[in-house]
């Protein structure tokens, strides 16, 4: 009976559904284990060969752990908003919902021809109201709360109002944009809009004044990740550094918490490490500079207060509002020239550009330890939101201030005994502090670090600062609050009405708002956000519904916020949803939650390091603190996939004509390369006829070939429609298989790697799922299984083969446990193997990575539940263990011939036997050997 994959696939996936094999409900008698792959995006170009990895590890192990015994949580959805739809329904005028549906179910088709073992009846959509009602209400919660810093918790704003009325905010340790102080008396006497305006200030969720990206063709403010060399990803439109009043979420008020997290979950160290760099920890001191002939004060932060009295400048960052303050007449159109040019560049990019850019201000300022005046500089090195976006420099001891300094011809003062700053800083903080103060120079104030090393000068300017009221001592985080406003039409709506300019949160049993119709997704002509076009998006507080603009009274009907949430809105508390998503009183019931706790393992990229991974965590944190979430982080393990990268295919034209020449007679004519179908092409081989009619220039293609064949180059690029490198997994599907495309790519090296996509090698992996097929039925179609014992030989190849597997799983070293089934199918079919005590067993442990073909081989066993509910087996050692040893026979040190022996055979038997064995008189010449030496299981030397 011939191995028809295209039947046995189509059939067990059908069962799988009718069956409701896959779908999972809470069990107290089993212990729970959740699998989560990455929220995907559903892009209308469908998935390619390189979506799935992370998806097929994440399966493996889901199935696994099922066959381990354990519940297990392995649902699947979709992260439905996202700008290309926007933009599509922009260009096209179709509504982005349709758009949406339309890629989500061709996603779902694709996902399906793979076999996995998603619950697809916990579905969830970030577009749906049903779904988004619950991020929705998550905002509404971090508007109506603050944090705490005290107890390190969110806690609802009411307390903060009732404290206010009792003592103003004296003696209040709260997160704050910044620190204002008023008495009770003072905050009894505002209005409600002052009111609300000072809670603001505390709020999770706010509204504040931020340095944005912002992309004037799209109408919208931009993600870091969006921008690539100062133009929008999307599109490739100019992208300014823009201040807008948006909503943002006070990310930065769990900084600690974020990084003590660090240490409770399983993340690899350099996942970890980028998260510690992002959220960026620093312990120094704030100190207040004076700037000269003027009132103006302005502080900086830094770690280094032992460097103090090599400060020789100041740097503000572009962004700064003491740069106007600070520009003087003479420098304004130099200053205002440089802020021109700035404004294109991205954080990210002035974090990565290493270039000296800069402009004098005009002004100094004058160091309170010394009492210079130094020059007050702005320059892009410098960012807005890390510390107070002023520094002061000390180039003698900072690689960036050493390189301005050089650029500019500033002063470098050595703060440490016999340091070289001649060719670079001397970063390092060790050695004798000197020049603190200079021998040369009238001491202006009375401290003196010379002498000291730099860490008990660190110390002693810290204490000094903080005792003669110059600054204060303060642990700084680089973290900043997440930017949560968008200026798109495509995604949650805020439940946001205004009143006398302040936002007001609608009733939360009016939850969810949904997303109005509009004329238009562009912004409207006045430069309003798109929903701005919406005839019907006011807030009826009476009768608590959306009702008609016209309809605005400012007495109890209301205009709705304009902006909508950003793309992390929707995926940073999703798995929390996928425990309990058709639950329509809570986001997840807390018995559920209590159940499932939080992801076992996530598999996702890297690239989502500093975005999602660090939102979510903050998300479900703050839901921790609410008691929603039981467990404060929200993935325990985390693997990223590497990426398959696309191997492109060449085909050489010889110039100003349509001839092709194949890749070893190239170098014979002036040709130019060019990109070529990689479907058209097999083990490196054109299809000349499919190539002729791949385009209408090449129906007239001529060609010159080598041994009646036309071979391509071949190069790996990233996967890419331009590069026609672009591999469907349907195609792959139809051709060989899910369960080959499965193994093949856990084959192609561990999961972690990044690897290019090369069909050369499936047909082994094919032909590896037809061998083990014919240990059950041979060409003639007759049924092999028999139920006889197993022999020791074969035992010990299924049980090593167990062992090798169970260890790799662990592991995710998927590739080699390929190679191990490979390697067991030829050592069963050597043996003429078809035991069904065998049989069965290497069945469920290949089920994981080839469940199609397990499934309908474990029926053909006689079996009549699915093979995913199987036990996994454990391996046997004693069947492992080896019966004889070969043992190399060597003569003074040179090896001459092998024996056979007993695995306890003792040392006095193994000398006798290799003395008495005639091929050992050959070397012995008659002599009487000196010494026999056994080294055990191993090797036996005769000195002669």
């Amino acid at each position: 009976m011939e191995y028809n994959f295209r039947e046995i696939e189509k059939k067990w996936q059908k069962r799988w559904v009718e069956e409701k094999t896959y779908q999972v409900t809470e069990d107290d008698s089993k212990q729970k284990f959740y699998v989560l792959n990455m929220f995907p995006y559903p892009s209308g170009a469908g998935l390619h060969v390189g979506h799935p990895l992370g998806y097929i590890a994440s399966d493996i192990y889901a199935r696994y752990k099922r066959l381990q015994g354990f519940n297990v949580l392995n649902p699947m959805g979709y992260d439905a908003y996202g700008l290309p739809a926007e933009q599509y329904a922009i260009q096209t005028g179709q509504h982005p919902a349709i758009t949406t549906d339309a890629n989500i179910k061709r996603y779902k088709e694709q996902l399906d021809n793979i076999g996995f073992s998603f619950d697809w009846n916990r579905e969830i959509r970030t577009c749906d109201p049903e779904y988004y009602h619950w991020t929705q209400w998550a905002f509404q919660k971090m508007f109506n709360s603050y944090y705490c810093n005290d107890t390190q918790q969110a806690r609802p704003i009411e307390e903060l109002e009732k404290a206010f009325a009792l003592y103003g905010n004296e003696g209040l340790n709260a997160a704050c944009s910044e620190e204002i102080r008023f008495t009770a008396d003072e905050w009894n006497a505002k209005n409600e809009k002052e009111k609300q305006e000072i809670l603001m200030n505390y709020r999770i969720a706010y509204l504040g004044e931020t340095m944005v990206n912002w992309c004037a063709e799209l109408g919208t403010v931009l993600a870091n990740d969006e921008v690539v060399d100062g133009v929008s990803e999307r599109g490739g439109f100019p992208v300014v550094q823009k201040k807008m009043r948006q909503w943002c979420l006070r990310v930065s008020a769990y900084a600690q918490r974020l990084l003590d997290g660090l240490d409770t979950i399983d993340w690899t160290d350099s996942l970890k490490e980028t998260q510690k760099n992002w959220i960026g920890r620093s312990e120094g001191a704030e100190v207040q500079f004076k700037v000269k002939d003027s009132d103006i004060e302005f502080t900086i932060f830094t770690t280094r207060a032992d460097t103090m009295f090599g400060v020789t400048f100041m740097v503000l960052a572009p962004e700064s509002e003491l740069v106007a303050q600070l520009t003087t007449p003479e420098q304004k159109a130099e200053v205002n020239a440089y802020l021109d040019r700035t404004k294109k560049r991205t954080e990210r990019e002035r974090i990565a550009d290493r270039s000296v850019t800069g402009v004098f201000s005009g002004s100094y300022a004058i160091n309170p330890f010394t009492g210079e005046a130094v020059p007050v500089w702005i320059s892009d090195y410098v960012l807005a939101g890390y510390g107070t976006g002023a520094i002061m420099a000390v180039p003698a001891h900072d690689s960036r201030d050493y390189a301005f300094a050089k650029h500019f011809g500033l002063e470098i003062r050595p703060l440490v005994e016999g340091c070289d700053v001649s060719e670079e800083s001397f970063d390092a903080k060790e050695g004798i502090v000197c020049n603190s103060p200079r021998p040369d120079a009238t001491p202006y104030c009375d401290l003196s670090l010379n002498g000291l090393t730099i860490k008990e000068a660190i110390e002693t300017t810290k204490k000094y600062v903080k005792e003669h009221n110059l600054g204060r001592v303060k642990v700084n985080y680089r973290l900043r609050d997440a930017i949560f406003s968008r200026q798109r039409y495509w995604g949650e709506p805020f439940p946001v009405y205004y009143k006398d300019g302040m936002p007001y949160m609608i009733d939360e049993a009016s939850l969810p708002l949904e997303l109005p119709e509009v004329a238009k997704f562009l912004p409207t002509e006045t430069g309003e956000p798109p929903l701005g076009h919406a005839t019907r998006w006011a807030w009826d507080t009476a009768n608590k519904c959306v009702v008609e603009n016209e309809k605005i009274d400012n007495a109890t009907i209301f205009p709705l916020e304009l902006n909508t949430m950003p793309g992390f809105a929707g995926s940073s508390a999703y798995y929390l949803r996928y425990m309990d998503p058709r639950n329509h009183q809570a986001l997840v019931g807390p018995k559920t939650d209590r159940y499932w706790k939080n992801v076992d393992l996530y598999v996702g990229g890297t690239e989502h390091a500093t975005g999602h991974l660090i939102y979510s965590r903050f998300w479900n944190k703050f839901l921790h603190d609410l008691g929603v979430s039981t467990v404060e982080e929200p993935f325990q393990k985390l693997v990223n996939q590497g990426m398959i990268q696309g191997r492109s295919n060449f085909v050489y034209r010889i110039k100003d004509t349509n001839t092709f020449v194949s890749l070893n007679l190239k170098d014979q004519y002036d040709v130019t390369p060019l990109h070529v179908d990689v479907n058209i092409v097999s083990n490196d081989i054109l299809d000349l006829e499919a190539f002729k009619a791949w385009r209408p220039e090449y129906a007239t293609a001529e060609f010159i070939l080598e041994d009646g064949k036309y071979i391509c180059g071949w190069a790996v690029e990233k996967m890419s429609k331009s590069m026609f490198n672009v591999v469907n997994p349907d195609m792959i599907v139809e051709k060989y298989g899910a369960d080959t495309l499965r193994m093949y790519e856990m084959f192609l090296g561990p999961v972690e790697q990044s690897k290019p996509w090369d069909t050369n090698g499936i047909d082994g992996v094919h032909r590896f799922l037809k061998k083990f097929w014919s240990l059950f039925y041979s060409r003639t179609d007759e049924y092999l299984v028999k139920e006889e014992p197993a022999t020791k030989d074969e035992l010990k190849s299924l049980h090593k083969l167990i062992k090798k597997v169970t260890g790799d799983i662990e592991q995710f070293s998927y590739n080699t446990s390929v190679s191990a089934f490979m390697i067991c199918v030829n050592e069963l079919s050597t043996l003429k193997c078809n035991k069904k005590e065998v049989l069965e067993q290497f069945i469920i442990i290949l089920t994981p990575f080839a469940p199609h073909i397990c499934e309908e081989l474990w029926h053909t066993l006689g079996h009549d539940t699915s093979v995913c509910d199987a036990v996994w087996p454990a391996y046997n050692e004693e069947y492992l263990k080896e019966d004889t040893v070969n043992y190399t026979i060597s003569f003074n040190g040179k090896a001459r011939f092998n024996m056979e022996f007993a695995a306890d055979e003792s040392s006095e038997a193994i000398q006798a036997a290799v003395l008495a064995d005639e091929r050992s008189q050959k070397w012995i010449e008659g002599k009487t050997p000196k010494k026999i030496i056994v080294v055990p299981k191993k090797i036996v030397n005769v000195v002669v």
